[in-house]
């Protein structure tokens, strides 16, 4: 972990930006992730940086690896906890960083054989936090070596970690706005080739749209697809 001076803070800055940058990019949550912890990684200079974020759609919640750097992809893959499960369960529902001198001491440390094998030391474990309070996650940063975390470097992985949150729901937001979007431009142009087809073969509006449907399946093609080509040929 580097010594905090003004280089320091400016790296985070830095990484901040670069953050902030990501929300209004058109890469998708899976990119924002990586970029998060590489990112991370980098200019605080920590051994290893891992992003968990709340499964929401399971009942009870679980908290998901999403992100990490170096470590192999066949253990990142599909890696949960219990919300009440481990020091990324117990910073996400206490909604208040952890700092561990040793995580091979930690009780509740529950990556142990992963630390063997990475060859991880210390780690500070911040909530992913945004305006309302809302915890969404948790980021964790390892050394490789004993290390104290001092308040300073915990308020700055903090300030990453709440503007890593803010680019997450943003980029998040972005990807549902363009799947209603797309199914907005879907619905319009069926309702034009409905009417197309009304006024060509002398159908009922549900006659239309069935046979659109029926098109789209017996093709394996989008109804949108279907839609456009009703609209741009007289063949059918």
């Amino acid at each position: 972990m580097e010594k905090s001076t003004p280089e320091t803070y400016d790296k985070y800055i830095k990484a901040i930006t670069d953050i902030s940058r990501a929300i209004t990019s058109d890469q998708y949550l899976e990119d924002i992730l990586k970029l998060i912890v590489m990112v991370t990684a980098k200019v605080t200079g920590v051994e290893i940086c891992s992003l968990w974020l709340i499964d929401e759609n399971e009942s009870p919640n679980k908290i998901r690896l999403k992100a990490t750097q170096t470590i192999d992809p066949d253990y990142v893959k599909d890696r949960s906890l219990n919300m009440y499960e481990g020091v990324v369960g117990f910073v996400a529902t206490h909604n208040q960083p952890l700092i561990v001198r040793d995580v091979l001491k930690e009780p509740r440390f529950k990556e142990k054989e992963m630390a063997r094998k990475v060859g991880l030391v210390s780690m500070a474990s911040v909530p992913l936090q945004v305006k309302d309070e809302k915890v969404i996650g948790v980021l964790n940063c390892f050394t490789a070596e004993p290390h104290e975390f001092s308040e300073t470097e915990v308020n700055l992985i903090t300030a990453v970690a709440n503007q890593a949150a803010v680019a997450i729901l943003n980029t998040e937001l972005l990807v549902k706005t363009r799947v209603i979007q797309e199914e907005l431009e879907t619905r319009k142009l069926v309702e034009r080739a409905k009417e197309v087809l009304m006024r060509r073969r002398n159908m009922t509006g549900e006659q239309a749209y069935r046979w659109i449907q029926k098109r789209s399946m017996d093709s394996r093609k989008s109804m949108l697809h279907v839609a456009e080509a009703i609209m741009l040929s007289d063949d059918f």
